[in-house]
């Protein structure tokens, strides 16, 4: 009876050697293979219709909805988390508690990209050391244009300064589209290196009052 038992375990081990290693070249079995085999789909492309809906009350049934936009909250890899105060006088007013997730002092290398992004969204109205003297503002066709190296400026929370640039303030408007959050609060904290004459600003304290522009 031992003899019988050892003899079919040795040939049940064999077996599952045998169909598990038969070729190199092929996947060993698989436990679930809609998940392992499933189709691909591009972001875009079109969708089998008889399948595939967009429309919210139509799902259900034969029809899988699919409208190709994320899900509510989701974030984009490497990105911050969304800015969670709103586009009116109360989120403006606590926006001087947001502080700059930030903490870093600018690499080199991020302080020439943060450079350069100032200069191409910033730069053209407050110019280029912030002094509110850029092209357009010189030009005469636009007006009311900050100088952000006078002191109510630089005593401004940086959580208001990025409120500013997430949705406009004043004749400027929202650079939320132009620049992702991380790049807004790399360019609040270029500013401040701007305020300080060119150097390293020290860190600012973001739970100040914040001035109103």
């Amino acid at each position: 009876m031992k003899k019988l038992v050892l003899i079919t375990s040795l040939l049940l081990t064999a077996v599952v050697v045998i169909t598990s290693c038969d070729s190199k070249r092929q996947p060993g079995k698989i436990y679930v293979p809609d998940m392992t085999y499933s189709r691909a789909y591009e972001t875009y492309a079109p969708r089998d219709s008889t399948k595939f809906t967009a429309d919210v009350l139509a799902k259900g049934g034969n029809k899988i909805f699919y409208n190709n936009v994320p899900p509510v909250g989701t974030i984009k890899r490497g990105e911050l988390f969304a800015y969670p105060l709103p586009n009116d006088s109360n989120g403006y007013n606590m926006s001087a508690s947001v502080k700059n997730p930030l903490t870093d002092s600018l690499s080199k290398a991020d302080l020439a990209e943060t450079s350069r992004l100032y200069n191409i969204n910033c730069g053209i109205c407050h110019g280029e050391k912030a002094a509110g003297n850029g092209p357009l503002s010189t030009s005469g066709k636009i007006g009311g244009v900050a100088n952000l190296t006078l002191p109510n400026y630089v005593s401004m929370a940086d959580g208001t300064m990025f409120h500013s640039i997430q949705y406009g303030k004043g004749v400027m408007g929202s650079y939320a589209s132009q620049l992702s959050r991380k790049q807004r609060w790399m360019i609040v904290k270029y500013i401040r290196t701007l305020q300080n004459g060119g150097g390293e600003a020290p860190a600012a304290d973001s739970t100040a009052t914040a001035k109103k522009i």
